[in-house]
């Protein structure tokens, strides 16, 4: 049982041996006045109930250590390492003096990520780049070429509330993949039977008066059966047939033994956590691949593609290269230049039936409606598009109805400059994936590697919201004060006077 105590976030300078200063330029520095470290606290403390108790790590330390994470893209043991070593990273995580003591054990990594859930970061992020969102959106009258006198999407099309709609919302969706194996059914099925013979090495000491000599398990018999296999070029569907019965018998007969012994008052405690759990997900994943086995099929529904993290599920994207990947589809909105991350799932959604949801959350963060929507498309399906003309949004693609020639072109030239202004997400998607590291989430549970997603984008963010206060084409910058409460202008340098 752990108590949170409150910290002083009012940090002014720090303490450093021999006389040296830290420079005030440092992106550490701007970056440590730029965070809500008063909002990250109190979101923080929800999870501390008790006041007896070890004295928890603070948020600042806990928050600052994942950003510092998904900003560099350290491990858990590098994270440690550098904040232990780097006197800015100290002070960007609210230490007072410099100290060479490690911060805190790697293994304090994982409790982070669990105390600061995805839904935590997700309202930090709304707090920070929602109002710079807001302030950057130009809301001029849109001139749409294509006429809409006579189209179904033209019925009842002004929205209804009073609140007038602004911006634009670029959405779409991707797949961050998480570190597992390419899943095979005989790969799969192989490394279930060698756990299963871990499990029977473990709990036979326990069962000898049930039986004198071990079971059998014919272990080096299937070994040489699934080498033989994959040494092979190219499978016969006949072949590939016969190694996955095999597999399941052996597994099967396995998994007898083990409830033989249980019967017989053996403890499956002796397997422990890790190992109980994962012959759940054994018994579920033979369940599957009898049952595709019986009916000659590939499909079936939450399919088991990883022992080891069970959550994952196959994403068929249809990517050139990459038709499935295996990890959490997210939908991204893109809304003046900042990413918020709509919607996250494990589950292989339809993108067409959450565009209503993620509109709504769109409205919950800004205060309105989207003026317009640039989506692929999967989203123009005919509910969404009369869905949004009754709400007053242009929703990018083919209007409904028949058109003129000179409709036709005019709407042809609206569609390919939509899919201009849309292909700057696919930019996005390629920076948080390849700078932040979402190309690979190597956290390994459920809800740490939603965190893990959640804290990549706004980690990208961050890097937006830096290039554009610093950026040497203007002397003014444009940022919100959390203590005031209001957007305020400030000069980018220092050698810039202030504003009277």
């Amino acid at each position: 049982m752990k108590m949170y105590r409150h910290e002083d976030y009012d940090q002014l300078k720090m303490e450093m041996p021999f006389g040296v200063t830290l420079r005030e330029d440092n992106r550490w520095v701007i970056l440590s006045k730029k965070f809500p470290w008063k909002e990250i606290d109190r979101e923080y403390q929800e999870h501390f109930k008790s006041s007896e108790g070890q004295v928890a790590i603070p948020s600042r330390l806990a928050f600052g250590a994942l950003y510092i994470q998904a900003e560099e893209g350290y491990t858990d043991e590098q994270t440690r390492r550098n904040i232990q070593e780097n006197p800015y990273l100290q002070y960007f995580c609210g230490f007072e003096c410099y100290t060479m003591d490690s911060p805190f054990d790697a293994s304090m990594m994982t409790h982070f990520r669990k105390r600061i859930s995805p839904e935590m970061i997700q309202r930090i992020n709304d707090l920070v780049f929602a109002p710079e969102a807001v302030a950057s959106m130009d809301n001029p009258e849109e001139d749409d070429s294509v006429n809409q006198e006579d189209s179904e999407d033209t019925l009842s099309a002004q929205p209804t509330e009073e609140t007038e709609n602004r911006g634009t919302l670029i959405l779409d969706a991707t797949c961050c993949p998480a570190d597992i194996h390419y899943p095979t059914d005989v790969g799969l099925l192989n490394h279930a039977r060698e756990l299963v013979e871990k499990m029977i090495d473990l709990l036979y000491p326990s069962a000898r008066d049930l039986y004198p000599e071990k079971p059998r398990t014919y272990r080096q018999q299937a070994r040489e059966r699934y080498l033989a296999y994959t040494k092979k070029r190219t499978h016969t569907v006949r072949e590939t047939r016969m190694v996955l019965r095999g597999n399941l018998q052996y597994i099967q007969r396995d998994i007898g033994y083990i409830e033989k012994m249980v019967a017989h008052g053996v403890s499956l405690s002796l397997l422990g956590d890790d190992l109980y759990r994962k012959l759940l997900v054994i018994q579920e994943l033979c369940r599957q691949q009898w049952d595709m086995y019986v009916r000659k099929s590939h499909q079936i529904e939450d399919r088991i593609v990883s022992i080891d993290q069970p959550h994952v599920r196959p994403i068929v994207r249809g990517k050139a290269g990459c038709p499935t990947e295996f990890g959490a589809k997210v939908i991204v909105g893109l809304v003046g230049g900042y990413a918020f991350l709509m919607k996250a799932d494990w589950k292989n959604y339809s993108e067409s039936r959450s565009l209503q949801q993620v509109v709504e959350e769109y409205k919950e963060t800004f205060g309105f409606y989207p003026k317009t929507i640039l989506a692929d498309r999967a989203y123009p399906g005919r509910e969404n598009r009369l869905w949004c003309t009754s709400l007053g949004i242009r929703l990018s693609g083919p209007r409904l109805g028949r058109k003129s020639a000179e409709e036709k072109q005019a709407e042809s030239k609206q569609i390919y400059q939509d899919g201009c202004d849309r292909v700057v997400i696919e930019g996005t998607f390629g920076v948080v994936k390849r700078r932040y590291s979402l190309d690979r989430v190597m956290t390994r549970l459920p809800d740490t590697s939603m965190t893990s997603i959640a804290m990549g984008f706004f980690a990208a963010n961050m890097e937006r919201k830096l290039r554009l206060l610093f950026a040497p084409d203007c002397g003014w910058a444009l940022d919100y004060d959390f203590d005031l409460g209001e957007l305020v202008i400030f000069p980018r340098f220092p050698n810039v006077p202030a504003i009277q």
